[in-house]
């Protein structure tokens, strides 16, 4: 985000480049001292994401040629050091893009206020989310999601799809797409690309509010409660939500397995059923103090909680070689259980002597806690040989906590370029505890074969440095480095195995920027990305699939390594901002899975390092308004993906495939009052798994009607033919595969909008926007403090490194 050209020019103090090593030195010492209290803090939950001081810089070396929205006479109340509110007007634009990420504003899309997050995600270009919101960016699933800057439990493994599904699309302010991460940013969650939900604030002096309630199709329904008040030193802000919904599905399954031996198959069907609509609620607050014009602190806090009640019914069938049956039975399935997430942190904000000189140390910690009680019902017509048994139980408790303690030192120097030194430990502690049994009577008898209690502490410690310079008139440079070392402490509880695994990663990005002409800008980006395995990889515990089948993993996997390239291409198409860029991506040491036969009947399913997958492509945004009434926002992707595995015999095999996705929204203003909405969204084939994914189209339509300045009707309707779909298919020498499932994604939406406070809302609210008109960079808090609450899962706004 920009400001105005004005503030971000330094200027010349007493303060000398000989003077900055010794302050730098001294920060991170007091950072550093802090590490070993901030790994075994108790939760004190998370923080407020960075505001990104340097995002100002940035730009100004660096100018997109996204057309930015002018600004006129934006007005932002501010504390000063005396406690008293400075009104300070400025004029500026909004830039859309940095020179290491894309930058959408989400505030106008119509449906965002009784969507959730999944849904916000699902409307920015190349970002895909399917009904059960697992999120893939250019076909490529290992993304990364941070809450403004920052990574958050609630957001991490099997439960990061509901809660983006809970999680209000109010909340949101923008989202930052940031394909190649630069030396700022961790390798949390997988260490692919990141998009970070950057959480609405507030910097206005005085109290506002909004209320929003809606009713759906079915049932569901949700309503958030926001606002904030702000006065002299102190900043408050604070809301709560509510929401009933889920998205019940039926499901068409089809396999055949070939022996390869002999030639023999055995067919498998399965037709199913799941319904559950769930509960799910909330609380998010943040208080900022001003200690003086440039010390500012903050403390916040954030709840959520989730339920996880469904009912299953399914219908399994299996036939031999002959023709014969060898199985038919029902099964019911009933999950009950919830979902529990808890964050909250402290920050401390000191702005130096020299403008844009900034030191920030941010401590947060969060918590996700998920039970999940499954239970079997197995009527058998016809019984097979390795049956389960009429009744059984499956119960798992699921646990995360991760402490997260960065300290992020910024110096902008007399030439104009800008020094960055940074720090970041961070603890990952997981527990994942299975526990299966089998009920003769009414008495459970533990299955040993699926019991297993599995345990990883992860540590991370990370150094990182970037400089970035105006190389010329026309070009601008970003280069970084970044040290970051990790330690897993792993026990497998059920066997009393113990094994540790560490390893030192270098990880280099750079980015240049090159100005054609005032619309016209090119750029250029390298980053190395780390993916670290999962749980489910790393368990060494062998567990039973079926009566052909055993898995295990493997502790000793080390990350794969990604190599990320992007040249980009942004220009003014007549009236409409056009965006085209060309991509590649190099996995090396990818984690594959390898299977062994164990005996005659038996084969073992497990993974290791080795190979490589390959994927490119070409992605174009095309965006503005072609009248004063109709805008649009469309864009591509063009994706080549190409993956290396391991067949039954051990022999390397090479999948691959191109993938297109299209999207496109027009908004059509109605009347001054009225605006309608049309959402467009089709996906090509993709890879999936060991098999690729059939294309899907879907059409959803809002309508927003401005009752009163205050109050608005908003009308939601997703998927309005019915259209979504998951349809996946596998076709190799021993198996075949076609596994359809559908969800309830015609789904219709009405609710109100109601905006109470903030008089000088028109002239003293600049979305997205740091500290326009301060002198020394952001403000240090002000009203609505150094970015505001971050909305569940992490701190306030501002999006700043991630470390």
């Amino acid at each position: 985000m920009a400001r105005h050209a004005s503030t971000m020019v330094p200027t010349r103090s007493s303060f000398t480049l000989q003077q900055a090593p010794r302050r730098s030195v001294l920060y991170l010492a007091l950072g550093l001292a802090l590490c070993e209290l901030a790994a075994t803090a108790p939760a004190l939950a998370q923080s407020a994401g960075t505001t990104a001081a340097s995002a100002a810089a940035a730009d100004a070396q660096a100018a997109p040629a996204s057309a930015p929205a002018t600004t006129s006479g934006a007005t932002t109340g501010t504390a000063t050091g005396t406690g008293k509110v400075a009104t300070v007007t400025v004029q500026g634009e909004r830039q859309v893009n940095r020179i290491d990420r894309q930058v959408y504003d989400v505030k106008q899309d119509v449906s965002s206020t009784n969507g959730s997050a999944a849904d916000i995600l699902g409307n920015v270009p190349s970002v895909s989310v399917d009904p059960t919101g697992a999120v893939s960016l250019r076909g490529n699933s290992n993304v990364q999601i941070l809450v403004d800057g920052k990574p958050s439990a609630m957001l991490q493994g099997d439960s990061r799809g509901s809660m983006l599904q809970a999680m209000p699309a109010e909340d949101i302010d923008s989202v930052e797409v940031i394909n190649n991460p630069g030396a700022e940013f961790g390798n949390e969650g997988g260490g692919g690309p990141i998009l970070n939900l950057v959480m609405k604030r507030n910097r206005r002096a005085g109290g506002m509010g909004v209320v929003n309630a809606n009713y759906g199709s079915e049932g569901r329904y949700n309503s958030a409660v926001n606002g904030s008040y702000n006065e002299g030193r102190w900043g408050i802000q604070g809301g709560v939500f509510v929401r009933h919904d889920g998205r019940n599905s039926t499901g068409e399954y089809d396999r055949e397995r070939i022996d390869p031996a002999t030639g023999a198959s055995q067919r498998t069907t399965q037709t199913s059923a799941s319904a559950g609509l769930n509960d799910m609620h909330g609380l998010r607050g943040a208080v900022t103090y001003n200690l003086s014009d440039v010390d500012t602190v903050e403390a916040n806090l954030g709840l959520m909680r989730r339920g996880n009640d469904s009912v299953a019914q399914e219908h399994d069938q299996t036939f031999g070689s002959t023709g014969v049956t060898t199985a038919d039975y029902q099964r019911t399935t009933r999950t009950s259980g919830d979902n529990r997430s808890n964050m909250g942190g402290l920050r401390w904000d000191h702005k130096g002597e020299k403008l844009g000189e900034l030191f920030k140390m941010d401590l947060r910690v969060s918590t996700n806690d998920s039970d999940v009680d499954n239970r079997f019902d197995n009527a058998y017509v016809v019984r097979p040989v390795f049956a389960d048994a009429d009744a059984s139980q499956r119960l798992q408790a699921n646990h995360t906590r991760i402490v997260d303690y960065t300290g992020d030192y910024e110096l902008p120097l007399e030439n104009g370029s800008i020094v960055k030194l940074g720090y970041k430990i961070a603890d990952n502690d997981s527990e994942f505890d299975n526990r299966y049994y089998n009920f003769s009577g009414a008495v459970p008898v533990a299955d040993a074969r699926l019991t297993n209690d599995f345990q990883v502490d992860e540590r991370n410690t990370a150094l990182y440095g970037s400089y970035q310079w105006k190389l010329s008139e026309r070009w601008g440079a970003l280069v970084g480095l970044r040290a970051e070392h990790t330690h897993l402490d792993m026990d497998q509880v059920t066997t009393g195995t113990s094994i540790t695994n560490s390893y030192l990663n270098w990880i280099p990005s750079a980015y240049a920027t090159y100005k054609l002409d005032d619309k016209t800008n090119l750029r250029f980006s390298y980053a190395r990305r780390l993916r670290r395995a999962g749980a489910g990889q790393l368990n060494p515990f062998v567990t039973y699939v079926d009566e052909l089948n055993e898995s295990s993993g493997n502790p000793f996997l080390k990350p794969v390594k990604t190599d990320s390239f992007e040249v980009g291409y942004e220009t003014k198409a007549g009236i409409l901002d056009a965006n085209l860029r060309g991509y590649y991506r190099d996995d090396h040491d990818t984690i594959r899975t390898r299977q062994t036969v164990v005996d005659a009947t038996t084969i073992l399913t497990t993974f290791e390092n080795g190979g490589s997958n390959r994927a490119g492509g070409l992605e174009f945004t095309l965006s503005g308004k072609l009248t004063p009434k109709l805008s649009i926002n469309t864009s591509g992707n063009l994706n080549y993906t190409e993956q290396q595995q391991l067949d039954l015999n051990g022999a390397e095999v090479t999948r691959h495939a191109p993938s297109l996705s299209v999207r496109g929204n027009l908004n059509y203003a109605l009347t001054p009052q009225d605006q309608l909405q049309v959402k467009v969204n089709a996906q090509g084939k993709t890879l999936s798994g060991n098999g690729y994914r059939q294309p899907f189209a879907t059409l959803d339509l809002s309508y927003r009607r401005n009752i009163t300045q205050q109050l608005s009707l908003v009308v939601n309707v997703n998927d309005v033919f019915n259209s979504q779909k998951a349809e996946t298919i596998i076709d190799t020498l021993t198996l075949k595969e076609r596994n359809i499932r559908r969800f309830d994604g015609q789904i219709a939406f009405v609710g109100l909008s109601y905006r109470f406070g903030g008089a000088q809302a028109n002239r003293s609210r600049r979305d997205g926007q740091d500290g326009e008109g301060w002198r020394n960079g952001p403000p240090p808090g002000g009203p609505g403090g150094p970015g505001g609450p971050g909305g569940f899962g992490g701190g306030p706004g501002g999006g700043g490194p991630g470390m």
